[in-house]
């Protein structure tokens, strides 16, 4: 017979009715030494069908019978405790205050019940809860026992790093499996205060200087990185060392579980990849600021769809907004975020509003806000590919430039709190038409603070690692085909940082940036793309130049070798927060001179083509300061 809820209801409820009776005559033994007066027994049995009735009834309100005992924890000991306590009062009450209309009918004719020992409720009470509770641990520990046995047969033996919040969490998702894939021998963290202790059974057995012993000594087979704000370097020591160890299967916890404290699983693991390796840096960020500015507010994204606009947008769902307005002219990847979140963050799927529409469309953008009326904008729409943007510098302009102009237009207009457009560090010294349209949209955000209420701000970043149009998608594109794996030249260097880390960046700029600055993160330090290439060909297993061979195919138009964020152009001063910086922006457009401009752009993009695109970029040329396409060589 498959058990079912309605006969582990049953059954409860028969062992229940036997212990709390059994549990009233043990405490009547108890109170007279093991030897009941009859008058007392006649009082016992009085009470009796009071005392199964009410503590049933408490217990079916606290809902302890709609439990699966074989995941019992302190909570339902609790439910237990307080659905005792409330039934002995309960019992109080009946047993010792007479009724307001006597009735003959039985057992209320019995009520009250003189000379009834009042120590038996405290009594009553204590053994009540052992047993319930007992019965209750009982299928828990006989599954603990038994898992311990089976796991000594099955199971890959497994150690994981880190035995804070995160680790146990995936412990207890491992022992709470009835066909375990993983074995857990054991934890390493660095807190030597934990050392030899036990989580759950599972011992603490050293720090994370002594894997590679302990891998050979417990004949590990998959090694599981709990801790989240590791950062790249501590995470290339771990992996570097499993690998030398033998150890094949190495994964670790996604970067987004450092954000709410949210319930981490086997499932939610990954494969440790090149991001983590090069790019992921520890970053730490005011969660409690970052919800007060968030929480209850309306919040309008535009380019929701893309890497950056769809990682903002899963992260703004974890601080509880009133309203998510999703803004995309691409309505596949808008269907795709909305997918996403309604996974990650389901109470949060009626507040999504997805909009379809293009920020060149003026109307469009005033509609929205005259209807939705954001308090916080976050404008990640751009177009950003470098080499695209050199062949179609006309439609650059009319995104990167007219576009910001249309929101931050309508931001002002509308009353919006604050304003925080994406920038990039391609806008510093520009040498593309992408670097130098995203130049003049920080201007325009900041000829625009100052009208009206609305703060804002512009955040400038570096490359993300794994971003749409960035060098990792293409370069497993490559190793997916057997190579080559091209680079533009030997010595090309990047910022580099993963979406997540990126984005929980931007949500602090966001806090703390006052209207009129140009916030700008720490990217940490510069990575060569020739050794980022040679990363991921081992990653999968095969050597550089023998297996998959790194081929240099020249510098494409637009592009630098360095980039630049803390520049000598203007150079920075320092933040609240130690990897965000302001930069010294001596530039300042009033709204007057950025229509002028924008006057001009149009008369230029709407000529003919393609000579319109040699006098767009001439145009640029004008009115951005230090762009210079001798740049892109240097």
């Amino acid at each position: 017979m498959n058990p079912t809820h309605f006969k582990r209801t049953v059954f409860f409820l028969m062992i229940d009715a036997l212990i709390l009776s059994f549990s009233l005559y043990f405490s009547f033994l108890l109170r007279f030494e093991f030897n009941i007066p009859e008058v007392y027994t006649g009082y016992m049995l009085t009470a009796l069908p009071f005392f199964v009735c009410v503590k049933v009834a408490s217990f079916y309100f606290f809902r302890l019978y709609m439990m699966t005992w074989r995941f019992v924890s302190i909570n339902e000991l609790f439910n237990i405790i307080k659905g005792l306590l409330i039934s002995e009062m309960v019992l109080m009450v009946l047993i010792f205050v007479p009724l307001p209309v006597q009735s003959s009918f039985y057992p209320f004719s019995g009520l009250p019940v003189r000379g009834f020992p009042r120590s038996i409720f405290l009594m009553d009470a204590a053994v009540s809860l052992i047993f319930i509770s007992g019965l209750r641990l009982s299928k828990r520990i006989f599954l603990e026992i038994s898992r311990k046995q089976n796991q000594r047969l099955q199971g890959k033996k497994t150690i994981i790093v880190g035995a804070g919040r995160t680790g146990e969490m995936i412990l207890r998702d491992m022992l709470s499996r009835k066909s375990p894939a993983l074995n857990p021998v054991g934890f390493l963290d660095d807190d030597t205060g934990k050392t030899g202790m036990y989580i759950h059974g599972v011992r603490v057995l050293d720090t994370i200087a002594g894997l590679e012993s302990e891998v050979k000594k417990q004949g590990v087979e998959e090694v599981i990185i709990a801790i989240p704000s590791l950062d790249h370097v501590a995470i290339r020591q771990i992996y570097d060392t499993a690998k030398v160890s033998g150890v094949d299967t190495i994964k670790i916890v996604p970067r987004i579980y450092d954000l709410q404290g949210a319930k981490v699983n086997i499932q939610d693991l990954e494969d440790i990849s090149i991001e983590d390796l090069i790019g992921r840096q520890k970053v730490s960020v005011d969660y409690q600021k970052i919800g007060s500015f968030i929480k209850g507010r309306t919040v309008l994204l535009t380019g929701a769809g893309g890497s950056i606009g769809s990682e903002i947008a899963l992260q703004v769902c974890g601080f509880d907004p009133a309203k998510l307005i999703l803004f995309d002219v691409d309505e596949t990847e808008l269907h795709n975020i909305g997918l996403k979140i309604k996974k990650t963050f389901p109470q949060i799927w009626v507040n999504v509003v997805f909009v379809v529409g293009d920020i060149k469309e003026r109307e469009r953008v005033r509609d929205i806000f005259g209807a939705m009326r954001p308090g916080i904008v976050f404008h990640a729409a751009a177009y950003k590919h470098v080499p695209m943007m050199e062949y179609n510098p006309s439609e650059a302009v009319k995104v990167n430039i007219s576009g910001t102009f249309n929101l931050a237009e309508a931001a002002a207009d509308f009353g919006v709190g604050k304003f925080i457009m994406i920038s990039t560090d391609k806008a510093v010294r520009p040498t593309s038409v992408m670097g130098a349209t995203k130049r003049v949209a920080e201007y325009i955000c900041n000829a625009f603070n100052g009208r009206g209420d609305t703060a804002f701000v512009s955040v400038r970043f570096g490359n993300v690692l794994g971003s749409r149009g960035s060098v990792l998608p293409l370069f497993m594109e490559q190793l997916k085909h057997g190579g080559p794996l091209s680079v533009t030249h030997k010595d090309m260097r990047r910022y580099f940082m993963t979406i997540p880390e990126a984005v929980s960046l931007v949500l602090q700029a966001s806090v703390i940036g006052a209207g009129g600055q140009i916030l700008v993160l720490d990217m940490g330090e510069p990575v060569k793309i020739v050794k980022l290439a040679e990363e991921l060909i081992r990653m999968h297993g095969l050597e550089p130049y023998r297996d998959i061979d790194i081929e240099i195919v020249g510098m494409r138009p637009g592009e630098k070798l360095f980039e630049e964020i803390l520049t000598a152009e203007e150079g920075t001063v320092s933040s609240p927060h130690e990897k965000i910086f302001i930069a010294n922006s001596n530039e300042k457009f009033s709204l007057q001179e950025i229509g002028s401009m924008l006057d001009g752009f149009k008369r230029v993009v709407e000529g003919p083509y393609p000579e319109r695109e040699e006098r767009v970029r001439a145009f640029l040329k004008k009115h951005v300061r230090y762009w210079s396409d001798d740049q892109a060589a240097s």
